[in-house]
């Protein structure tokens, strides 16, 4: 018995991820400046099943390296070990105990997501996993200017007296702080009732699974009898008929046995696109309320307050000028998102050059966001120019021909539109002739690879971005 134990253990170091090795793949394919800058923080904690557990410094690191390079580092564990399917965070923030007592923020806010030694960043609130409430987006931390303030006191009302407005209908911009709000919400009320948190996509998810296995009723159960039921970008739901039909009876069995709803979409219930006329005249029936775009002001009051943040995670060490901070809210219009983000960029400048970037460097940096809000992007607008590109008409472009000389800049076409707007793969793939979403996956998958092999298509590729992007005469192709 002895001899087979230990021939297990052995069988079981043997085949544990090698981390030193990991390591030294990671700065090799991402170069010693990332490497040193952003990798070389991670620590490996544990390893299970199917997952891994590493260790990472702060939420910021998190998630920086989340949404660069957590795909490839993934890739590069699966190469040593195959089951390997996901990555979890575990976050260490030492001082946060004493960031909380200094800025007198309530604790319990953060009780499911502190521990003393861990922080584990997935949250699993359900049996069915579908909420996703994070405890880090409280009304405390909600930066508010006079673009929010009407959606954000009806969000406070709604926390504090249920039904006052029901529904509430939030809609506005990506990036304008909708989710934030719901997360708010959700935050305030699941200590006293019970609270679901969940994407329009998600929903949709777990409907057809729901359907495949057989568990319709305790699909139905689950969802009626909520107290509070949040649901994000409800514009995904366009065109689901069977979904809205679920989510109809749904919506009024919540609001008999009164229950609040709460929804947040990127434009009016009036203008939502191919959602059933009931639904639409129930989600006006509440309170809407429109998140403008942010104005200068609150541009820069949310910069300085991510300075604020960043400067505790770094002791001080982020320092930059309130000249580019000023520069920043001018020029960077688009969402509230891509202005943290092209913050981001700058502190990651500063830290791998070990400088503050100038002004000329900095539109280097954020060349891509630049103005862009000046000159909008649609679908039409990218067919148009790639047409142009590739000597082809619009016509042709959107046929049902296959010959290469159309195929390629179709997929171009289709890739540049799921890069560059925020339209959902149903809607790119009517915009192209009524394809399927599949088609749409298959040509951003073909491009994707043949950028990585084709150095020519690449720079094409870049260079109608660009032309996209800014559309006018300078830039011309």
């Amino acid at each position: 018995m002895k001899n087979i134990l230990n021939q297990n253990t052995a069988e079981y170091k043997k085949n544990k991820i090698d981390w030193i090795k990991i390591q030294s793949e990671m700065r090799e394919k991402f170069g010693l400046d990332i490497f040193e800058s952003w990798l070389k923080k991670i620590s490996f904690v544990e390893e299970f099943n199917n997952y891994i557990l590493i260790s990472v410094p702060t939420r910021f690191i998190r998630d920086w390296i989340t949404s660069r390079y957590l795909d490839q580092i993934l890739q590069i564990i699966r190469e040593q070990k195959k089951e390997i399917n996901r990555i979890e965070f575990n976050i260490m923030e030492k001082k946060l105990d004493n960031y909380l007592n200094k800025n007198s923020i309530n604790k319990n806010n953060f009780s499911s997501d502190i521990n003393s030694s861990k922080n584990i960043s997935f949250i699993k609130d359900s049996f069915l996993q579908y909420n996703r409430i994070d405890p880090n987006k409280n009304f405390e931390n909600f930066v508010l200017g006079e673009s929010n303030k009407l959606a954000f006191e009806a969000s406070k009302k709604v926390s504090q007296d249920l039904s006052h407005y029901n529904p509430l209908y939030l809609y506005g911009g990506i990036g304008m702080g909708k989710t934030h709000l719901l997360n708010a919400i959700g935050i305030s009320l699941k200590s006293n009732y019970k609270v679901m948190f969940i994407s329009a996509e998600r929903f949709m998810y777990q409907f057809v699974k729901s359907i495949k296995s057989n568990e319709m009723v305790k699909f139905k159960d689950y969802f009626r009898n909520t107290d509070v039921l949040l649901i994000d970008d409800i514009q995904f739901m366009n065109g689901k008929e069977a979904m809205q039909e679920e989510f109809f009876h749904t919506f009024n069995a919540l609001i008999d046995k009164g229950s609040q709803i709460i929804l947040s979409a990127d434009r009016s219930p009036n203008k939502l696109l191919r959602i059933q006329d009931r639904i639409k005249s129930r989600f006006s029936g509440g309170l809407v309320v429109d998140i403008q775009n942010s104005d200068y002001d609150l541009r820069y009051k949310i910069l300085k307050n991510k300075i604020e943040e960043l400067k505790f995670l770094y002791s001080n060490e982020i320092n930059i000028p309130e000249e580019i901070l000023k520069f920043i809210s001018l020029e960077v219009k688009t969402s509230n998102r891509e202005l943290v983000g092209s913050l981001n960029r700058i502190i990651s400048f500063s830290k791998i050059y070990n400088k503050v970037p100038n002004l000329s460097e900095i539109k280097v940096i954020l060349k891509d966001l630049l103005n862009f809000s000046e000159n909008k992007v649609t679908i039409d607008l990218i067919q148009t120019i790639v047409c142009q590109f590739f000597k082809i008409s619009k016509n042709e472009m959107l046929s049902s021909r296959r010959s290469r000389y159309l195929v390629r800049p179709r997929q171009a076409a289709i890739y540049l539109s799921k890069l560059l707007t925020s339209k959902s793969l149903p809607e790119i793939g009517r915009a192209f002739s009524n394809r399927d979403h599949t088609t749409v996956i298959h040509s951003v998958k073909t491009i994707e690879k043949l950028r990585k092999e084709d150095n020519e298509l690449n720079i094409n590729i870049d260079n109608l971005k660009n032309k996209i992007l800014y559309n006018n005469k300078e830039n011309e192709i």
